[in-house]
């Protein structure tokens, strides 16, 4: 076996990426909205040992045209926080990971479901934080608009102390229950939080007991300046961006990077770039699934995408001209970078580049199971990625054929496990359990005694 080990994770919110995933020949066109389906496909990645069943989320609909909103699957799509429950008692050990946005939400709310989420699967859960990208989603909250961008990842950093301090409320041998006394718990063992900061007024305790895993894993998306230094601070699982194999050896790089700098070990996260597969008989087969499968993107849905991903309304450009100067805006700076990086490297017209993002414009494997196995091996040995977030191209042929012939080919080579290594996510991970911030020298003590 290799001393390396891939980390798989499965995006599965939307259950697809790609626009046009329930239109596929064979597709279950409600996938995304249908408990039965997902909870099949959850029960089959966890018989191919994938760490994780990541969601991301999203708080709005109305983001973009009707006439490209009505196209979409994604409209309507379960909460995360309600789903993942439920999918806890249908599997007993793969991963739980869902966003938890740190601009709509409250720190106490967050901490409360995560850390109730982890005792219900026996610690599996996992958080992916997020500062929200989507304009459009303040208007559901009583806002008339998004948070600035650099203000959005102050909130979020203090949002993590915030919420990992609530998860540590409590030692792990604070409910004594000791019922000939009348004893539940020991108010030696409970810490009172009292956070005073400028963007959060907290008390405490959390009103949960401390996670199983200590804390749930943390997961971050974000690719900005601000969103590396925030993942490099506290993250333990990072989903990037999908890019060029070079592309990945710079994020990889810069991330670890700063990392060592902060004194933090580099072991102590996963980078796990998004990895768009289309398995095949032969090449050929892959490629011609793919081209099928981004014929069925409407204009109007690409269009849209293009808007989404620029954070400005590309409908006012020239079709079949060049991608005009694009400002900055409040929207993820990542995604515009990525687009207009695109646009520039293979010459598109805007045309041609929404029809590309339209369908899935970012890292992709296509190709036959060993095709594959080596674009991964590579990534994996390159120090470009410690495995991937694999997005299905349509669901459940795209699931199955990864599962049962990608993942044998992987598990050959000795690149990916057989069996589980452990019972918690974290383990899972090859992750180490933290030391509860307030009671750590209390349980050295009492193990010494």
């Amino acid at each position: 076996m290799s001393s390396k080990q891939l980390r798989l994770g499965a995006f599965m919110r939307p259950i697809s990426i790609h626009t046009a995933a329930w239109r596929y020949p064979g597709a279950y066109a409600d996938a995304n909205f249908n408990y039965g389906h997902i909870k099949r496909f959850i029960q089959k990645l966890e018989h191919g040992k994938f760490d994780a069943f990541f969601m991301a989320d999203h708080l709005a609909v109305l983001n973009m045209p009707i006439d490209a909103l009505k196209r979409s699957a994604t409209v309507a799509s379960f909460d995360p926080l309600t789903l993942l429950p439920a999918l806890a008692e249908a599997t007993e050990h793969i991963g739980l990971i869902a966003t938890a946005s740190t601009t709509y939400n409250e720190p106490y709310h967050v901490a409360r479901k995560f850390a109730s989420l982890d005792h219900i699967s026996n610690g599996r859960a996992g958080w992916n934080l997020v500062t929200s990208a989507n304009p459009t989603e303040a208007l559901n909250f009583s806002r008339e608009e998004h948070l600035e961008h650099g203000e959005r990842y102050k909130r979020a950093r203090e949002f993590y102390d915030v919420v990992t301090g609530l998860w540590d409320s409590w030692a792990d041998d604070a409910f004594i229950r000791d019922v000939e006394n009348g004893i539940y718990f020991d108010p030696a063992k409970m810490h009172v939080l009292n956070h005073k900061g400028p963007e959060f007024q907290v008390r405490g305790p959390l009103n949960v007991g401390r996670p199983i895993q200590g804390w749930p894993v943390i997961v971050q998306a974000g690719a900005s300046e601000a969103g590396r230094q925030i993942a490099a601070e506290t993250a333990e699982a990072v989903f990037s961006g999908g890019g060029s194999l070079e592309d990945g050896r710079r994020f990889y790089a810069d991330v670890k990077g700063r990392m060592d700098k902060i004194g933090r070990n580099r072991d102590h996260m996963k980078i796990l770039p998004g990895a768009f597969v289309v398995v095949g008989e032969t090449v050929e087969e892959a490629k011609a699934k793919r081209a099928h499968l981004d014929s069925l993107v409407h204009y109007d849905s690409a269009i849209a995408s293009l808007s989404i991903a620029l954070g400005t309304d590309a409908s006012k450009f020239d079709p079949d001209g060049p991608l005009p100067e694009i400002p900055e805006s409040n929207a993820s700076k990542s995604g515009r970078e990525r687009a207009i990086a695109l646009a520039q490297r293979d010459g598109l017209t805007v045309r041609q580049l929404a029809q590309r993002l339209g369908g899935f414009a970012g890292l992709a494997f296509v190709g036959t199971p060993k095709t594959i196995a080596d674009q991964m091996e590579e990534w994996l040995m390159t120090e470009a990625s410690d495995g991937f977030n694999i997005m299905f191209p349509f669901l459940p042929a795209g699931l199955d054929d990864f599962v049962d012939k990608v993942i044998p080919e992987l598990q050959r080579r000795g690149l990916f496990r057989r069996e589980y290594e452990g019972r918690t996510l974290r383990e899972n991970l090859g992750l180490p359990r933290p030391e509860n911030q307030f009671f750590a020298k209390s349980r050295v003590e009492s193990a010494a005694e």
